[in-house]
């Protein structure tokens, strides 16, 4: 019997997988890239069109020797990394490293879904390593490496020491500034909104005002706003006009990676980096009863078209539960003319598993994330849902006072949803009234407001710009983010991507001396070239060559004219070092400010910035930032003998 050895990225896919086949194979994992660039120099001959020297990643060494031990005992190998750029250079090395070692031919699997028939159908069609998608990957990945390994050493010349800057993350942080500089220049305007307590015999409902006079309301002041209640207070209304508009709601296409991060952000507050977390596990399987399951289809993808077999699967579920709601024909959603389509859309692998038949086997958030996807997918092979808005105006004296409700009047897909259903798609109460009706205004509530300037990004819009604006792909939008949080260019204030003072200090040193570097066409532009690379159409050198040399001099020429303002951030503090007693000043560090001795290396007393007082021991309260998840809070400096935490501001 033919011994075959087959080589995932992840040890959970590598248990899944080896539960659905014979004794014959052996599944192992690579735990992502065994071979990549080295940490400590730029390792890119430019003089040999820009080869990258590829060494064993540091702690590796021990892992690839047993993937090549194991191989030379295989009469094949099966690379099975993902199918994306990273996961088929992670094969290509993988290749390189083994082939030398082994007699056994190597082969190139991939699959969408981890499945029986999915992974057998793989085994039986083995292909060869994409070197056109290598070679993408290899673009990408010199490119990221020689603008970090050029911008970083200049800001620890010329700014300060620690600091980095990265390609695509660049664009991001620029974004979020730009957006943080309309915020703060928004002036915040008053204004009042007027409702009020009806009744209609023994119905009660509310009732907005919706025209005095003729024209909507501009109500400015509180005085205003009572104005009008004096004039109408003591007077009956009565129905004027009712308006009835029938919509058709249409059913959304399945999820692709972008539309998953965005919608597990707004409703189950996910971060993007939490979504992706989850979606993996999801991926690589769950124990479900007495089997080993992979309960969606691979996670990185921008595609929303979906195989006939699962089709026919859902179309067959949908006929089964809720044969009403199937269309006579499949439904067909457009890709994207920016997709690459190597994947199909996110969905269930299989539709019978509903989220109930799988909710106990799961934990509360990889349920949640489940539900959506699968809610997601069945529905958009079912009908039309069909609602009716209802408005009905009601005139007392020169006021308009409005009311207004939906109803559903065709459930179609709105059937299976639960978590992803609207408040308009769930429907909306509203008095059954006739024209003619008499209306008693009972009490009446001013309410003031505020003009809302524009938004703060969250992960879910910043993934959605990006997107729009073409900027990294499926598989970057998370560690975009994460990157900023981790840097902390960027914090989270209420899931709000806000720049920190170091991120913003950053952010206009590049806009001025590397503008294209953070123009979001020009990256629109490099990810374009990187596609074409993939499709075969390019050679990856013509990429990095038509970027590098005039990025090259513009960094040279930054080098020799931009002063440097290290130590100019720093700021006396009037108090003096109680070790040495040399003078304390202000620092901006990784991690935002800090309190440190002026006779640093000599002395390294240092210590964060007092905020105000613990309520619970008296001591000092100082902002600390949560490890690795880009978070701040407020803690008592006594701790650990006082655990005291807030993440709401203290007064100083």
């Amino acid at each position: 019997m033919e011994k075959i050895l087959i080589i995932v990225e992840s040890p959970a896919k590598a248990k899944t997988i080896e539960k659905y086949l014979g004794p014959n194979f052996k599944v192992r994992a690579s735990m992502g890239h065994l071979i990549d660039l080295p940490k400590s120099r730029v390792a890119i001959d430019i003089e040999h069109d820009f080869a990258p020297e590829y060494i064993t990643v540091r702690g590796k060494a021990k892992l690839l020797k047993e993937l090549q031990s194991e191989a030379k005992k295989a009469e094949r190998v099966l690379l099975a990394s993902d199918n994306d750029r990273e996961g088929e250079a992670i094969a290509w090395h993988l290749s390189n490293a083994i082939a030398p070692k082994t007699k056994a031919q190597i082969q190139r699997i991939s699959f969408n879904e981890i499945t029986p028939q999915a992974i057998k159908t793989a085994v039986a069609n083995p292909g060869a390593i994409d070197e056109a998608k290598v070679n993408a990957q290899k673009a990408r990945r010199v490119l990221d490496r020689l603008v970090g390994y050029n911008l970083s050493p200049l800001l620890w010349k010329k700014v300060k020491n620690g600091l980095s800057a990265g390609r695509v993350q660049s664009v991001a942080l620029r974004l979020i500034c730009e957006r943080e500089k309309e915020v703060e220049v928004f002036v915040s305007e008053e204004y009042w909104s007027l409702s009020a307590d009806c009744k209609d015999g023994k119905t009660m409902f509310s009732a907005q005002l919706a025209q005095w006079k003729g024209e909507k309301p501009n109500l400015k002041k509180e005085t205003d706003v009572q104005a009008i209640i004096d004039t109408i207070k003591g007077t009956d209304g009565q129905v004027i006009n009712i308006r009835e508009i029938e919509k058709t709601v249409r059913p959304k296409p399945p999820f692709t990676t972008s539309q998953l991060q965005q919608t597990a952000a707004n409703r189950l507050g996910f971060t993007s980096k939490k979504t992706m977390q989850i979606a993996q596990t999801l991926y690589e399987g769950a124990n479900i009863a007495s089997s080993r399951v992979g309960l969606i289809t691979y996670m990185r993808t921008d595609s929303v078209r979906i195989a006939k077999s699962a089709l026919d699967e859902a179309r067959e579920w949908i006929d089964k539960h809720y044969p009403e709601d199937l269309p006579l024909q499949p439904i067909v959603y457009a890709v994207g003319a920016k997709a690459q389509d190597a994947h199909e859309a996110i969905r269930p692998t299989y539709t019978a598993y509903t989220p109930d038949d799988v909710k106990d086997y799961l934990t509360r958030d990889q349920f949640k994330l489940y539900s959506i996807i699968w809610e997601r997918f069945v529905s958009s092979q079912m009908n039309n849902a069909k609602t009716k808005t209802v408005s009905i105006d009601i005139q007392v004296g020169e006021a308009l006072f409005r009311v207004s409700g939906v109803k559903i009047i065709q459930k179609g897909f709105l059937k299976v949803l639960k978590f992803l259903a609207s408040t308009e798609e769930k429907g909306t109460s509203y008095p059954y009234l006739k024209i003619g009706d008499a209306v008693v205004f009972i009490d009446f509530h001013e309410e003031q407001h505020w003009t809302q300037g524009p938004s703060r990004y969250t992960d879910a819009s910043i993934v959605k710009t990006l997107e729009e604006k073409g900027i990294g792909r499926p598989s970057t939008y998370a560690p975009i983010i994460s990157v900023l949080l981790d840097r902390y260019y960027v914090t989270r204030v209420n899931k709000q991507l806000v720049p920190t003072v170091l991120g913003r200090l950053i952010n206009d040193m590049l806009v001025e001396y590397f503008f294209n570097v953070v123009n979001t066409e020009f990256t629109a532009e490099m990810e374009s070239k990187l596609d074409t690379v993939e499709e075969n159409k390019l050679h990856w050198t013509y990429v990095i060559r038509d970027f590098w040399f005039p990025f090259e001099k513009r960094v040279d020429e930054v080098g020799k004219t931009l002063e440097s303002c290290k130590g100019s951030l720093d700021e006396p503090t009037g108090e003096f070092c109680e070790k040495c007693g040399k003078p304390l000043v202000k620092k901006l560090g990784r991690f935002g400010y800090f309190i440190a001795c002026s006779g640093f290396p000599a002395c390294r007393n240092a210590k964060p910035i007092p905020v105000g007082k613990c309520p619970k021991c008296g001591g000092k309260l100082v902002l600390r930032r949560a490890r690795g998840k880009g978070r701040e809070f407020y803690g008592c400096s006594n701790y650990p003998e006082c655990d005291y935490l807030t993440y709401t501001k203290p007064k100083e």
